[in-house]
């Protein structure tokens, strides 16, 4: 699938060597969008003062020697040396063409790498919060993309299943019953089986006693204690599920990859790093101390991976993790999406690894730093308790309103297909939020807002999806058999379809950045540009029979594009709205 950006690129570049010699033949040309035509080049400013000639001139010799008649109608030097490159309609129509039969949507296929991304990452026995929402979507979204892109994506869902915590949730669990009540809160309100467990823990001496037995049974591999404890995380993960399957992501039980995962290998993580002389001990602790990492008044920080009572902690287990990514699971590439104040912790876990030899240099690690979600008041979502705010209800909130709307504006729908609606513009709308902003960036939570129908929104985009269904329902035409052939007569069908050959560059650029929202914005931009199509080329009234077939076929693109790319953020596109 041709794309006119790195199509230009290509033909400058051989325009490059042959005006100016062949080392500069792989000089990159620099294409980039002009607001005077579609593209420009703008190489010649940069190389001009290398060869001490005026810009102008360098445009010049590169314009005499590019050939571009295929594919270019106008190309001329502006400015102080810039190349504008304006395409031909024809070139745009059939390249658009092209995509009608592509089930690709233009999605180029890549060379495949294995990568496990590591996100979501709950607690067992807790609530999962706002604050999990980010890592979660955000993950999933480039699970989606990256598995397009051809990559083959190893889902890691690093639950916190193991520590201290879990000798009072076992003695809590065994006290209130397995079978109890109080037990089925795991599945439904963890956080009350937490704080009862934290509550008698506190408060009771002999209980406290119990439970930091059980801790060390737990360590010791009792075989009751490890049955209650599977209990645990079972009941937890049910509960996962519920929030996963209503965020409609795609996280599996398969894909439970918890910090019990990495326990028998922390001792031996321990003990080559203190063999190979990376780690020492200092003030009781078995610790490494990297290079430019230090704190207050250029004191070293230390990461701590053995404590002073003999435990272990984040850094172990991720230090483990890094390593059995690598030699397990053959990693080209890791990424974690994780909040961003964890970004030092990962910097200095890495340059550990790579001490070690665990990490090879050819192994990229990439930490997709979350920001925070905020109220409109401007400071971390809460509750007016104070307390983080449980993400089942944030999501049933969101249906809800969206069902309002919904109801709002088609009374004429039965309340099953209202229903199905709102949950998926209600879901859409949080998830598409949260995308469409830069991930380490802060964003303000706001219903109203998100579940607009104008603006960079969910709803917008899912509209503009149902807009095209009903015209080829209003039609008596099934999108797929809108063929064409497209044929470009005015500037609203161009702009659409030129912005149609952007979606595969698009996805790619969220495949090398790790950043969704690159992915939202060109969808936005398309959305927009269909808009425009809509209001000034009719379809159903075109009197002309090839303009009517042309302007279906570019709908039809436009619908796959808009289904495709909501599909790789998670986003579903409902058939009416």
């Amino acid at each position: 699938m041709a794309d006119p950006q790195e199509t230009l690129a290509a033909r400058v570049q051989s325009a490059l060597g042959a005006a100016l010699g062949a080392e500069f033949a792989d000089t990159d040309p620099v294409i980039r969008p002009s607001q005077f035509a579609d593209y420009q080049a703008n190489a010649a400013l940069a190389l001009a003062k290398r060869l001490g000639r005026a810009p102008r001139d360098v445009a010049a010799d590169v314009v005499a020697q590019l050939d571009v008649d295929d594919l270019c109608r106008e190309v001329e030097i502006s400015g102080p040396g810039f190349i504008n490159l304006t395409l031909r309609d024809d070139w745009i129509a059939a390249r658009t063409q092209d995509l009608l039969g592509d089930p690709r949507a233009g999605v180029p296929r890549q060379h495949p790498q294995t990568i496990p991304l590591d996100y979501s990452a709950p607690n067992v026995a807790k609530e999962m919060h706002v604050g999990h929402l980010r890592t979660t979507v955000v993950g999933d979204a480039l699970a989606r993309t990256l598995e397009a892109l051809g990559h083959d994506v190893v889902r890691q869902n690093h639950i916190g299943d193991w520590g201290t915590p879990f000798g009072m949730l076992i003695e809590h669990l065994l006290e209130a019953g397995e079978d109890s009540a109080e037990a089925g809160l795991l599945q439904t309100d963890p956080n009350a089986f937490y704080q009862a467990a934290r509550t008698k823990f506190d408060d009771s001496a002999e209980f406290a006693a119990r439970a930091r037995k059980r801790v060390v049974e737990l360590q010791a591999g009792d075989a009751e204690t490890l049955r209650l404890w599977r209990e645990l995380v079972d009941f937890s993960t049910v509960y996962f599920n519920k929030v996963y399957g209503r965020l409609d992501v795609t996280l599996t039980d398969s894909d439970l990859a918890g910090e019990s995962t990495y326990n028998p290998m922390l001792p031996a993580v321990c003990e080559e790093l203190e063999r190979k002389g990376i780690a020492e001990i200092s003030e009781g602790a078995l610790c490494v101390f990297l290079d430019g990492f230090t704190g207050r008044e250029d004191k070293p920080i230390p990461l701590i991976v053995r404590k002073s009572d003999g435990g272990y902690g984040y850094a172990t287990t991720d230090l483990a993790t890094v390593r059995y990514r690598v030699e397990q699971l053959a990693a080209d590439r890791i990424v974690y999406v994780v909040g961003a104040p964890q970004a030092l912790h990962f910097k200095m876990v890495w340059e550990t690894a790579r001490k070690a030899g665990w990490l090879p240099d050819d192994v990229e690690t990439v930490h997709v730093q979350i920001g925070n979600v905020l109220g409109t008041d401007g400071k971390i979502l809460r509750t007016r308790s104070g307390r983080s705010i449980r993400l089942m209800e944030l999501l049933d909130e969101a249906v809800e309103r969206a069902a309002k709307v919904v109801g709002d504006n088609r009374p004429d729908l039965d309340d099953s297909t209202r229903a199905a609606i709102a949950r998926e513009v209600g879901i859409g709308a949080v998830k598409y939020a949260d995308l469409s902003v830069s991930h380490d960036t802060e964003y303000v939570f706001d219903f109203d807002r998100m579940l607009a129908l104008n603006g960079n929104t969910g709803p917008y985009l899912q509209y503009a999806a149902a807009r095209i269904r009903s015209i080829f329902r209003k039609g008596g035409i099934a999108p797929e058999d809108a063929t064409g052939p497209v044929a470009i007569t005015e500037p609203a069908e161009r702009d659409l379809a030129l912005a149609l050959l952007g979606f595969g560059p698009a996805v790619a650029t969220v495949g090398a950045t790790l950043e969704p929202h690159r992915l939202c914005g060109y969808l936005f931009d398309l959305a927009q540009a269909f808009t425009a199509f809509f209001e000034h080329c009719p379809v159903l009234q075109a009197d002309d029979p090839a303009v009517r077939e042309s302007r279906f076929a570019l709908i039809a693109a436009t619908l796959q594009t808009l289904v495709t790319g909501l599909g790789l953020l998670g986003v579903r596109a409902p058939e009416q709205m």
